[in-house]
């Protein structure tokens, strides 16, 4: 799925006036709340035939997800579908490769269509190295599955988009200081892969953060730097800045970390404005766009969420005013959802667009979980609520070249 998936969002060319209108609505009911999301999310990522979607049940519910036959969902995935090629003769040393595949046999249902993103979900579920699996063949643990992983890993992948999981894994199972060799023997310090995915992400949000310094009102998408990535790079963002849990590199980070969030925050608007605009301008693909605003909104609040609880953050009053701003928009991108009928069951969905109704059942799942977090009171209160209403405003005047307005392409980008 990774492989065959494309750029979203990539043909903004002429920059529009916009004023983006968020509508709050207050009726009982009219808005599907952050309870009603992770009830679809429980309901539609529990198919015990389906590891991808069970992963996504944990990422919302942690360990303690089950499956739709009553089993833990991290069992079902690893009993179910992990895979064991057995050591070779001549390198026995290396041990059994451990792994699961990208789609199951059939080639219908997504396995691990990113690397490590089974192992990284195990993980940030709280589940132990210690952890014990049965696999078809017999016992494995998850300290097994890491060690795995840190075999297939090279530091040229540190660049990748398709690296964000395997990145995660690193980041969750190692402190600053450890090493550990992969499978061409090769010593590999984390520290070192930490400092280059941060150096990575500067340059991916280098854009970004121009406009931002320069003041613009957005940065038209056309599928270069962060979102060239799998969810427009909010799961590398994760994990690079979730190495900042340890205080020594906290402490080493913070200006530069500091400015990296900024950067995410100003993407909020800058992003809005262009679904805003593809919205209102290209009615035929509207179900397309709010895929991208739920995908888009929902991850977007998760990566913040996890930052805080990561790191300690606490945010600035402009800085929580625009989480909220972003949450008034998950709101409303719902209620449009319920309104279009792409809130109905995802099977519904897959009869005209299988990609979009994968994309509803983990992206549903992610923001129910970017919501839930923060849900929590801070400094012992629930942040209010208000609905977003930006102010009306121009995009700068763009040097000539590539003016004419075109259809965004909207295909969903993270399986």
């Amino acid at each position: 799925m990774a492989n065959s998936a494309r750029r979203a969002l990539r043909c903004f060319q002429k920059p529009l006036l916009l004023v983006i209108s968020v509508l709050a609505t207050t009726a009982a009911g009219a808005t599907p709340t952050g309870q009603e999301l992770a009830g679809r999310c429980r309901a539609w990522a529990s198919d015990a035939h389906h590891p991808w979607a069970l992963a996504h049940g944990v990422v919302l519910e942690g360990r303690a997800f089950r499956a739709s036959d009553g089993r833990l969902a991290s069992d079902v995935v690893v009993s179910d579908f992990l895979r064991r090629t057995p050591a070779l003769e001549d390198a026995p040393s290396k041990g059994a490769d451990l792994f699961f595949e990208p789609f199951t046999s059939d080639n219908s249902t997504p396995v691990e269509p990113h690397p490590a993103l089974q192992v990284k979900t195990l993980l940030a579920a709280g589940l132990p190295l210690s952890q014990r699996f049965t696999a078809s063949w017999g016992t494995v643990t998850l300290r097994e599955l890491v060690e795995d992983v840190k075999r297939d890993f090279r530091m040229d992948q540190v660049a990748s988009a398709e690296s964000a999981w395997m990145l995660d894994v690193l980041s969750l199972a190692s402190r600053p200081g450890d090493t550990f060799r992969d499978g061409t023997g090769r010593q590999v310090g984390v520290n070192a892969v930490m400092e280059r995915a941060l150096a990575t992400l500067e340059a991916e949000q280098a854009e970004l953060a121009s406009g931002m310094k320069a003041g613009r009102h957005e940065v038209p998408k056309r599928g270069q730097g962060i979102y060239a990535h799998p969810c427009g790079g909010l799961h590398y963002f994760q994990a690079v800045a979730g190495w900042a849990r340890h205080p020594t590199v906290r402490a080493a980070w913070k200006q530069r970390l500091a400015a990296q969030v900024d950067v995410l925050l100003y993407r909020l608007d800058s992003e809005m404005r262009q679904y805003e605009t593809a919205w209102a301008s290209v009615p035929t693909q509207r179900e397309l766009v709010l895929a991208q605003m739920l995908k888009f909104q929902g991850h977007f609040l998760e990566t913040l969420g996890r930052f805080r609880d990561d790191t300690g953050w606490r945010p600035t009053a402009v800085q929580q005013e625009t989480v909220e701003r972003a949450r008034g928009y998950l709101e409303n991108t719902l209620r449009r959802m319920d309104e279009t009928g792409l809130l109905a069951a995802p099977a519904s969905v897959a009869t005209r667009n299988r990609q979009l109704a994968l994309d509803l059942v983990g992206d549903t799942c992610h923001a129910a979980h970017g919501e839930a977090l923060w849900s929590r009171p801070s400094s012992g209160r629930t942040p209010s609520r208000a609905a977003p209403t930006p102010s009306p405003q121009a995009s700068p005047t763009r040097q000539a070249g590539g003016d004419e307005f075109r259809a965004p392409c909207l295909l969903p980008r993270c399986p």
